[in-house]
């Protein structure tokens, strides 16, 4: 099972792969693949994503974690490897708080 996972890509992409996988949701695309084909697609991808999209692959493999998860760009989570496990970390963004004075 392969999940690949676009953000900020053009639609020209999008159609592209939904030839080989389904896209049950906008950037979202599953499917069955052989590695082979898996690896063509993630190529393609990644010249795709170019110059400001992103993208994540998961896919099964023989890990402990029983997947492998690449990524490109700069997505807005990023994929941690923590003591051989990979793991998602979503940075926290930094509001910008107004203060007011009361004059009173």
């Amino acid at each position: 099972m392969v999940v690949l996972i676009l953000e900020k890509v053009p639609a020209s992409l999008r159609g592209e792969l939904s030839r080989w996988m389904i896209e049950p949701r906008t950037g979202v695309f599953v499917g069955r693949l052989s590695g082979v084909v898996r690896d063509k697609l993630w190529e393609r991808a990644c010249k795709g994503a170019l110059p400001s999209g992103a993208a994540i692959m998961l896919y099964s493999s023989q890990t402990e974690q029983g997947y492998t998860v690449r990524s490109f760009g700069e997505p807005k989570r990023v994929i941690m490897d923590m003591e051989g496990l990979q793991l998602v970390h979503v940075p926290q963004t930094t509001r910008k708080t107004s203060t007011t004075t009361n004059n009173s």
